[in-house]
């Protein structure tokens, strides 16, 4: 049995793409996004300084930015992983041609990881650009699908799903609308918002907070030096944070609307595992805002976020395929 096809390369690239949104998360929640402040080296590095003399002479190239390992290690290692993540795609596309099949698919999910690779530049280059970043980890959502709907196409489904494609509509409703409450997931992060309301129902005490929506809904702001940390007010950030919150309202009730629309015999699982997942991802919000952000929930909240819009590419595959 030969396993070195599309469907087990796709496979490994599901993974993969998780491990790599896991670590870009990790990385830019660690405030390590600049930890190496040139790319695709480290401090003109292949790898990265660790002796005191190639610390010094790391110093010396890049006098504004001094070394730090603990914030090096986990912008390298995320590196690292999305090389592996272009080897793979590689690999996909060699397997799509000897196969001759999903062609297109493969080599457009290999120029979308080369395209990563420029934003992954850009990251550094722009100083954390909150546009670049959060275009960045849409990216990263665009290369995970395909990967999905590349390992979908190979299982070779038979089932109708009848319920699905009568409620084609709805399932695309539900999709802008989880991306656009991804979109304000990862504004709220790459503009260090999610500090900004640490309490619920309420934001700093009040209900109605002070807020700047004009400032905190610029795309193309001003980031000075660089946007370490942040340069919006207050106000701003408590605009982008409580336009989150209520988004995901929006969305959890959407959802609930969804699942009932689309609950039979044939889609129960289906249906089950969407709920089971918005159900985690409301928990990890949740959490988010009452333990004043952990690093591990709010690394699980990207992961479980990127879960929930795969559900959605899962259900328009199966309502739009040909059968």
């Amino acid at each position: 049995m030969n396993i070195l096809n599309t469907k087990t390369f796709s496979a490994i690239g599901i993974a993969f793409c998780f491990i790599v949104i896991g670590l870009g998360a990790w990385t830019r929640l660690a405030d390590a996004g600049l930890g190496c402040p040139d790319w695709p080296g480290c401090y003109g590095f292949v790898t990265f300084p660790t002796t005191p003399d190639e610390i010094a002479i790391a110093e010396s190239l890049f006098p504004d930015s001094p070394v730090e390992i603990d914030k090096i290690i986990p912008e390298v290692v995320h590196r690292y992983f999305a090389a592996s993540l272009g080897l793979l795609a590689i690999g996909l596309v060699f397997m799509a041609f000897k196969e001759q099949k999903m062609k297109t698919e493969s080599v457009a999910l290999l120029l979308i990881i080369i395209g990563q690779g420029i934003f992954g530049y850009l990251t550094v280059s722009l100083k954390l650009h909150p546009l670049i970043v959060t275009s960045h980890l849409f990216g990263a959502m665009i290369v995970t699908s395909l990967f999905l709907v590349i390992f979908m196409k190979s299982l070779k489904i038979t089932n109708s799903y009848l319920i699905l494609v009568r409620n084609k509509p709805y399932i695309i409703a539900g999709f802008v609308l989880i991306v656009s409450q991804i979109f304000l997931g990862a504004w709220t992060s790459t503009n260090y918002a999610a500090r900004a309301c640490l309490d619920l129902p309420y934001c700093q005490g009040e209900l109605i907070p002070n807020t700047n929506f004009e400032e905190g809904f610029n795309l193309f702001q001003s980031i000075g030096p660089n946007y370490l940390y942040g340069q919006m007010s207050n106000e701003a950030r408590v605009a982008i944070h409580l336009t989150h919150r209520i988004g995901a309202i929006i969305v959890f009730l959407y959802s609930i609307f969804l699942a009932v629309k689309l609950w039979s015999t044939e889609t129960k699982g289906l249906v089950i595992g969407f709920l089971s997942i918005l159900g985690i991802q409301i928990f990890l919000g949740v959490n988010n805002i009452l333990s004043s952000l952990p690093l591990w929930n709010a690394v699980a909240h990207n992961i479980v976020g990127v879960m929930l819009f795969l559900s959605f590419v899962v259900m328009t595959f199966l309502a739009f395929r040909r059968v």
